[in-house]
Parts: C-alpha cells; structure tokens; sequence
C-alpha cells in the first residue's frame, strides 16, 4: 500500500512537472496512445536464481496472447528538448501441466500438477531527449530514461501459491529516429535500451505512420521487449512480440 500511494504520487508529480514548464511559442505537448497485442516469445524463469528450477513461462505453461495498452505524455521546448512520462503496464497469464518437480521461490510443486502462472511487468519510465538532428525529412534524438519496473511472477497449483515481487530502478538510454520520405508517411524507430553485467533491458518500436500537418500520427508497427537479469535471487529472461496501433497527438 505504502509504494502503490508514492507511485501514484510520483506520477501525479511528473505530470504536474511536464505541464507547469515555462510555455514558450516553439513548445508543443504530446499525447501518445497506443495498444494491441502482446505474444510471448521465450520466458525462461528460475527463483531463487541458484537454487530454484529452471522452467519456461512460454512452453512448460503456456500464456495467451494479451491486450496491452501503454500512455505517454510528453512536453518539447527550445528546439529539441523533450521530457516525457510513460506509464506500461504489462500482464501475462499461462497454464499448463509440469512433467518434473519445480521449485519456485518458497514451495515446490510436484509433477503432474496443474499450474497457472502470472506473469506482471509494470514500467514507469521519465526520459530526456535532445534532438541532435531536426529537418523537414528526418529528426534524430537521443537521451537518458529513468525506469521503475513494478513487477511479480506468481506460480500457483494443488492448493500451492508462490509469488516473487521486484521493485527496482534501470537506467536507460534513450533513442529516436524519424524519416519522412513522402508526404504524410514517415517511418520511425523509437525505444529504450541498456546492457551491464546485472543484466540487459531493450524495448524497441519500429513503425509506419501517417500524419496530418504533424499535429495528429497514427502509427502502427511492431515493438519488441527483451531483456532480464541473472543473479542469485532471480533468473529471468524474456522476449515479448507487440502488434501495435496507437496515435500520437500535439498541440
């Protein structure tokens, strides 16, 4: 109770942030909205990360493809600063029956049992952006992206439950590439990515849009999300396929 209140205070105080910035004639506010769905790839799990059992959360039990939707409000000043906020929520569930024993976090199930599994990755992110490269056929940016991952994996089957919560912060590298070869069609590449010893995190959109006069996209394409981490209390990597329709919208 105590980090859902500070996380809807902290994105309350974000928000507040990005609309009480200095209004000048070149700043523009952006809404982006987008959704679809979300089909798994691979999701390898063990926890504890050294003792626990080693399954997948895309063939040991199988998840069904999800509704997914992700907000972002943003605010661009000065010629090519932008700060923006992004909320994405994530949630996976899957069944399936185990054929070998699985020890997850604190109980083990045996084989032959019955699982259902959820798998939640909340993302946060705040990110800065400086427009390197501004023309009428192509804008090219990059920054930094301060991320909260919110999320659980939870194991459940025979009368038996387990859950494992982590909350954390990633640093992340920020990038943006827009091309717009014809009138009213462009192309873009947009995301978040980093890789260290701990670990790697990459989500990526790649995408076609079209436009009115700039001031309204609507864009649709494919994102890619990737990544986990390998220590001794969690083992987890995954990769996750989006089928994306959003719109983006500035005033």
């Amino acid at each position: 109770m105590y980090w859902k209140f500070n996380m809807r205070f902290l994105l309350f105080s974000c928000i507040c942030l990005l609309f009480s910035l200095p209004y000048r004639s070149v700043a523009q506010v952006l809404l982006d909205g987008e959704t679809g769905m979300v089909f798994s790839g691979y999701n390898d799990i063990r926890i504890p990360g050294d003792k626990g059992t080693l399954f997948s959360f895309s063939d040991d039990i199988s998840p069904e493809p999800a509704l997914y939707y992700r907000i972002r409000a943003g605010y661009t000043f000065d010629g090519g600063h932008t700060v923006s906020l992004l909320v994405a929520p994530l949630k996976l569930t899957a069944n399936g029956i185990i054929h070998s024993p699985l020890r997850f976090q604190d109980e083990v199930f045996a084989s032959g049992t019955e699982l259902q599994g959820t798998y939640v990755f909340n993302s946060y992110r705040l990110s800065y952006r400086y427009d390197v490269i501004e023309s009428e056929a192509m804008t090219l940016g990059v920054g930094l992206t301060a991320k909260i991952r919110d999320a659980y994996i939870q194991v459940e089957g025979a009368g038996r439950s387990s859950r494992k919560s982590n909350v954390g912060f990633v640093p992340l590298i920020n990038f943006y590439f827009d091309w717009r070869p014809l009138e009213r069609w462009g192309i873009m590449v947009e995301g978040d990515a980093l890789a260290a010893p701990q670990g790697r995190a990459e989500d990526v959109f790649f995408g076609v849009y079209f436009y009115d006069d700039r001031f309204l996209r609507i864009k649709a394409g494919y994102r890619l999300l990737e990544g986990g981490a390998d220590n001794d209390e969690v083992y987890n990597f995954t990769l996750q396929h989006y089928a994306a329709l959003g719109a983006v919208v500035r005033f």
